[in-house]
């Protein structure tokens, strides 16, 4: 039975149903079990408890809808309590267990149930949750999507990104800041300038105020937020001040003794003890015993073993089937166009996102040309903020949308970075395969245009460092058309597909050269080509991708005529992971092997195809990588084009080793 509480307060009286108080002292309770289970020894990693700010939950949390997305940051365990109504989990999952949230992968910062997510980071999951909040809007629903964050979260700049987008695109997310007036340990009167509210209004974001010191406020001003984002379909702020009792992780707590004092005394849960103490007794009495209870059963219960946690990779063994390859008389721009604008008119979830991608200017490189105008409800301008509109594009994946997203040079996904490794290949392995994020970034990049030193480059290389992710680099030999539909069609987790500017205008071609034969095979799902001579075997092996492919290519005849030498050109299409199987056979054929990127070689990919060749072979070979030079590219034409490798030095660097 629930039952009602009076208590008196200036003004009339607060009334709070006795489950909202229980609730809070649940939260409390398995805050303060964790600390002591950590302090045993039986939880690893950190903690960062949500004591004293348990109603902040729980005000906003009783008032969604079953639809409605909840995400959290750091301190999301009373979130997570309030949302799933359960602990056991929880407790399971921070004491590393395959019964926890996550199966014991993601901790105490990591936990996704059905509609809730949360992650560490600072700021980060705010464009997440605007990309949910911005499906659920695409679907016609009015579900919402609530994200709490700390007023420390309000120095970082994805926080302004996101506002700028939700505000512009009229979102329906809320954003809950909990203001307890400290980052980590610092003041916030030491590192926050202005007012918090105005960082809100001045976006033309409605606001809303409340504090955990006046509960009936706050559950009042919570159900008034949460309705304003629903009915009317936009974003809302919502300052919640509120205390953490507790340090902000497990100890190493300097603010001033007498300031906890003061906010424990008014605390309302502390308060509630003072004025209820049998009710608060008879609380406390269940629920320790539940805890305990609940404690010693999840102790013998099993952890995850490593083949649960990850599948172990086949390595591509069988031979390969390979065709001629055909040419398609069409620009390569042409072909992705074409790509978009026939998968778009069938397939609804694919969503088009960049920076003046609309008709009719239709991105830098007129990839996009009218989609725009063709399909308006799957076709984004962004304003210029690469990292919040991957953010976004991770929320609309995870939500089940096919995301697109465009971004205009390469030397950009930098930008990027953040939201691609600790978010996008991150959710479906510490969310233990609860979620998949099918998110795909196109981005050119190479130099030969001027562009100097912050538009040319090719920063692949930074990309073949994360882990779970696919790397993809066209070329002007096949149609990308093919590439891309092998993405929509099988992919699940995140892609990147790096486009050659110089090749955009280019036609797709068989190069002809005399003796030799062009021939593709498509290794699990990609395409792999070879240029191979027609009648005698082959005695160097050269590996290429994506705009270097042309270049190679030219080479091929001034070494046969100069160093009597017959390459084999292996065109690789998927750089991240590389199917090995075709450059190990022509290997072991010719026991020489380059490999020419457009990058500097520095820790590049030709150094990991050449150290997984040799630990094939034995190292029984002879190898060379092939780049630029380790400088920023410049804009002079002639020193670009010594900076940037050519063909010059590629057959000056095999010929050297021959001669």
């Amino acid at each position: 039975m629930i039952m009602k509480l009076f208590l008196q307060r200036i003004g009339g009286y607060l009334m709070i149903d006795a489950c909202y108080y229980k609730e809070a002292l649940y939260i409390r309770r398995v805050e303060d079990k964790l600390l002591e289970l950590f302090s045993e020894g039986k939880i690893n990693g950190t903690i960062h408890t949500c004591v004293g700010q348990e109603f902040s939950a729980i005000a906003f949390i009783r008032a969604i809808n079953d639809g409605d997305y909840i995400v959290s940051n750091h301190r999301c365990h009373g979130h997570y309590i309030s949302y799933s109504k359960e602990y056991k989990a929880l407790i399971a999952e921070l004491m590393g267990k395959k019964d926890g949230v996550c199966g014991g992968i993601g901790g105490s910062q990591h936990l996704n149930k059905k509609r809730f997510f949360s992650n560490g980071i600072q700021g980060d999951m705010m464009p997440i949750a605007a990309g949910l909040a911005l499906a659920s809007k695409m679907k016609k629903k009015d579900d919402i999507a609530i994200v709490f964050i700390g007023d420390g979260t309000l120095g970082e700049g994805i926080f302004y990104e996101t506002m700028n987008i939700v505000s512009k695109w009229q979102i329906p997310l809320l954003v809950v800041c909990e203001n307890n007036y400290y980052a980590q340990s610092t003041n916030q009167r030491a590192n926050l300038a202005g007012d918090i509210i105005s960082r809100a209004q001045c976006f033309e974001i409605k606001t809303f105020e409340s504090d955990i010191w006046n509960l009936e406020q706050l559950f009042d001003n919570a159900k008034m937020s949460i309705d304003f984002v629903r009915n009317e379909s936009k974003p809302a702020f919502h300052v919640v001040g509120t205390y953490r009792l507790n340090p902000h992780s497990k100890g190493d707590d300097y603010r001033d003794a007498n300031e906890i004092k003061e906010y424990t005394i008014k605390d309302p849960l502390n308060i509630f003890q003072k004025k209820q103490p049998s009710i608060y007794k008879e609380f406390l009495k269940e629920i320790d015993s539940e805890i305990g209870e609940i404690i010693k059963n999840i102790e013998s219960n099993d952890d995850l073993e490593i083949d649960e946690y990850c599948e172990v990779e086949i390595e591509f063994k069988s031979d390969s089937i390979w065709n001629e390859l055909l040419s398609n008389e069409k620009k390569q721009s042409e072909h992705i166009y074409s790509f978009f604008r026939t998968e778009m008119e069938r397939n609804k979830n694919i969503i088009f996102l960049g920076e003046d991608v609309l008709y009719p200017y239709g991105g830098a490189f007129k990839i996009s040309k009218d989609l725009s105008a063709r399909y308006p409800e799957q076709v984004f301008a962004a304003p210029i903020s690469e990292a919040a509109i991957t953010g976004v594009s991770n929320g609309l994946a995870i939500a089940g949308y096919r995301p697109f997203l465009e971004i205009m040079f390469g030397d950009f996904i930098t930008l990027c970075l953040d939201q691609i490794i600790n978010h996008a290949v991150k959710f479906n392995y510490m969310y233990n395969k609860q979620v998949k994020c099918p998110l795909v970034i196109r981005t050119p990049m190479g130099g030969r245009r001027g562009y100097g030193p912050t538009h040319s480059q090719t920063l692949d290389k930074l990309l073949l460092a994360i882990d779970n992710i696919k790397v993809i680099s066209i070329n002007r030999m096949i149609d990308p058309g093919c590439i891309y539909k092998a993405v929509l069609d099988f992919e699940e987790n995140p892609v990147v597909i790096i486009e050659n500017k110089i090749d955009y205008a280019k036609i797709v071609t068989v190069r002809k050269i005399n003796n030799y034969k062009t021939e593709v095979s498509f290794v699990n799902n990609y395409p792999i080509i070879r240029v191979r001579p027609q009648k005698s075997q082959p005695t160097v092996t050269i590996v290429t991708y994506g705009g270097m492919s042309d270049i190679v290519l030219n080479c091929i005849e001034p070494l046969f005529f100069k160093y009597d030498l017959k390459a084999e050109v292996i065109i690789l299409s998927k750089i991240k992971p590389v199917d090995y199987h075709e450059v190990i056979r022509s290997v072991n054929v010719t026991k020489l092997l380059y490999v020419v990127e457009e990058g500097s070689s520095s820790h590049g990919i030709g150094s990991e195809i050449i150290t997984a060749v040799s630990e094939q072979l034995n190292g029984n070979i002879i190898a060379r990588r092939i780049a630029s030079l380790p400088l920023p590219i410049p804009s002079n034409k002639k020193l670009e084009d010594r900076v940037l490798v050519n063909e010059k030095r590629i057959i000056e660097v095999i010929g050297r080793q021959i001669v």
